[in-house]
């Protein structure tokens, strides 16, 4: 009998591979380009942002805008794109209190009934 015998360095690069995948999902998602400008109509539909620092993985500063699925890499100075990352973070954040205030005033109310 014969025993196949695997390569030990593309075994050793393949696991290599893997385990950096694992650890570092977002490697290769990076902004290769940014965009000056990003018209009224995506801005309107996007769902959500996420920043992307110029240190780590990534080497260029940038915000992803996502838009059904699809993602605009932006410059994060552009003026429309403070503005809607700081409207959706201002939406964000009533949506959250507004939860916990709903929670608090269920404890309270079960309390009540405690009583």
């Amino acid at each position: 009998r014969k025993l196949a015998v695997i390569p030990l360095i593309p075994v050793l690069f393949l696991t290599l591979l893997l385990l950096f995948l694992a650890l570092f999902p977002g490697a290769f998602s990076c902004c290769m380009k940014i965009s000056d400008e990003i018209s009224k109509g995506i801005l309107r539909r996007v769902e959500r942002f996420e920043i992307q620092k110029a240190d780590g993985l990534c080497h260029l500063e940038a915000v992803i805008l996502h838009v059904k699925g699809r993602k605009f890499c932006v410059n994060p100075w552009n003026r429309e794109v403070e503005k809607i990352m700081k409207k959706m973070k201002h939406k964000i954040h009533r949506r959250k209190s507004h939860v916990r205030k709903q929670r608090r005033t269920r404890r309270i109310k079960e309390r009540e009934q405690k009583q």
